[in-house]
């Protein structure tokens, strides 16, 4: 029998289309902030933001008699006739945050119009109004919202650790500080504080949001010379490719200063890159696409997330060429830095927690050979023998190789019983110093180089969850970190084989690496990738002979030859009967 579901049991339905998790509702009540043309938001979360969300606003305030209406399904001040859909200038305009937020939490409004005298005070409880009184209160609206989700056990239950939740929304939270700089932000989440200055300066918002450091580093994007006026204008920041990242979450795009997921979006960014990044890195940006509100379909979906382009490859092509031309303008000559290190070792705590991480087999094959570092940063094979004392079988062993010379400052020519091999010295080192790692890692012995002077970064909420959670894990990679006060931290030790490196970017990236998710085996080997990535050497490097023999003579001893981490290929193989082939002999 066909029944028509009851008022309540059809508004938990469609709260469940907006209101997904705590993000959500911080999401709504921010935007309407900002459509109320607010100055200043301040946002509160307890508990993840299950057990409260404050938000609060010096916008223009609601009118004692429209609190209760502002509260009932497709109710809303920002359209009125069919027509308007097809312009939509705010963010909000669907007329269902609120009474969503209402149907599976309990709410309550302080807020006062500005050309009002007193307030006004609206509780709710699950779509039931409680209580309305009038109230002193400051111009703008207060909204707090506790127990969320008390009446929806199921959502509850699907939801991530409250540190996860929290960083859910200190992310939204810091994407309209990147869209709206000219507005104040203040995020407070338990023990972690955000705050940006509203300023207008894009700049200033993304010193707030990253670090003062990456601010500098980033490129103010320029106006196309060949721009049209009707074509979509792109305006933002874009990063150098000496701040690069792990993945693609620190590419923030916005359409009409409205935060949005595009797939295609993000592949004009990393397109416009190519050849300025190497492979598996990802740039910074922060992007608005300014285009006629006519030419955007932003009713796609009830999260108000994704959009539709009425012309898209005209916004595709707008935006790689706009990044393109940044980038070749602009971008610098990255600066050489060499880290001043001094020889160290683990205090008894520390080899404790190493003794816990990658107990495994697969990583306990043999000892691994001692591996120095040169004045040249390559790290040459000492007399202590080869990198395994367990002989490898002879599918996967290599050939002994001779080596004859480099080719481009890139690739190692070498000459075997059955050919010629070329050799790429960043891929082959790689797959050297990942197998060190592992190998030092299953022996609970890292080595590690203690820093003359402690190297200092700015962690977010997740990645301080990060830190805390996998302390010993990170003690056997051989990072040596602690707080410092606030969201800082301090880089006390390195593993030896990054010496070379910058220690915080590395840090940055195998917490990026780990913030992925997978089971711990996928994100403690993903770590030990990045670890390797920034150690290996780099294609154009002039590498001696003695090196060259050295980095061949370390890749025969290697479990697995034949390709890096990332699977690419070490090496080609150009076979004698090839060779002849090709020269007619």
């Amino acid at each position: 029998m066909i029944e028509k579901l009851t008022p309540e049991v059809s508004s938990m339905i469609a709260a469940g289309e907006v209101i997904e998790r705590p993000a959500s509702v911080v999401k709504e009540l921010v935007e309407n902030s900002i459509d109320a043309g607010a100055t200043e938001i301040s946002v509160e979360i307890q508990g993840g933001g299950v057990e409260l969300i404050r938000v609060a606003d010096n916008g223009a305030g609601i009118p004692f008699d429209e609190v209760e209406l502002a509260f009932e399904r497709f109710a809303t001040s920002k359209l009125s006739v069919a027509d308007d859909l097809e312009s939509i200038a705010t963010l909000g305009f669907r007329g269902e945050a609120l009474p969503s937020i209402a149907s599976v939490s309990q709410v309550t409004m302080v807020t006062r119009h500005a050309d009002a005298e007193s307030g006004a005070r609206l509780e709710i409880f699950e779509s039931q109004v409680r209580d309305k009184e009038r109230e002193g209160a400051s111009p703008g609206t207060i909204i707090t919202v506790q127990q969320l989700f008390r009446n929806v056990p199921a959502r509850r239950k699907f939801l991530r650790s409250p540190g996860s939740e929290s960083t859910r929304v200190q992310t939204l939270v810091t994407r309209y500080a990147l869209a709206y700089p000219e507005i104040r932000f203040h995020l407070t989440a338990g023990r972690s504080r955000f705050a940006s200055l509203g300023t207008g300066d894009l700049l200033e918002a993304v010193a707030a949001v990253y670090s003062r450091d990456v601010a500098q580093a980033m490129l103010e994007i320029s106006r196309l010379e060949d721009a049209e006026d009707e074509t979509p204008s792109v305006t933002g920041v874009v990063g150098a490719p000496t701040v690069d990242r792990a993945n693609r979450n620190y590419i923030s795009l916005f359409v009409n200063r409205r935060w949005v997921q595009s797939r295609a979006l993000n592949v004009a960014v990393e397109q416009a890159y190519h050849g300025f990044l190497k492979e598996r890195r990802f740039p910074m940006a922060v992007l608005n696409i300014s285009i006629p509100f006519e030419d955007v379909d932003v009713n796609a979906h009830p999260a108000k997330t994704e959009v539709r382009f009425r012309r898209q490859d005209q916004v595709f092509s707008a935006v790689q060429h706009a990044v393109r031309q940044t980038l070749t303008a602009h971008t610098p000559v990255p600066e050489m830095r060499r880290a001043q290190v001094t020889a160290g070792g683990f205090s008894d705590a520390q080899r404790r927690a190493v003794s816990t991480f990658w107990p495994v087999q697969p990583f306990s094959r043999g000892s691994a050979a001692s591996v120095q570092t040169n004045g040249e940063g390559v790290h040459a094979l000492s007399d202590a023998g080869l990198p395994f004392e367990e002989s490898l079988s002879p599918k996967s062993a290599l050939p002994v190789l001779r080596v004859l010379g480099q080719v481009q400052n890139t690739y190692i020519a070498a000459e075997g019983p059955d050919g010629m091999f070329l050799i790429d010295q960043h891929a082959a080192h790689e797959r050297v110093v990942f197998e060190k790692i592992q190998a030092d890692a299953a022996a609970s012995a890292p080595e590690v180089q203690i820093l003359m002077e402690p190297a200092t970064l700015d962690l977010n909420p997740r990645q301080q969850e990060l830190l805390q959670d996998n302390q010993a894990s990170f003690a056997a990679l051989g990072l040596l970190v602690e707080p410092f006060g606030g969201d800082l931290f301090l880089i006390r030790g390195v593993p030896s084989i990054l010496a070379e490196a910058d220690p915080a970017n590395a840090l940055v990236d195998v917490l990026d690496e780990l913030s992925e998710g997978g089971d711990p085996e996928t994100w403690q080997q993903r770590a030990a990738y990045s670890i390797a990535c920034h150690s290996a050497i780099r294609a154009g490097k002039v590498m001696t002979h003695q090196e060259m023999v050295a980095l061949t003579r370390q890749l025969e001893g290697c479990n697995q030859p034949h390709s890096c981490p990332h699977g690419r290929p070490t090496m080609i193989h150009l076979s004698a009967t090839h060779l002849e082939r090709e020269f007619g002999r």
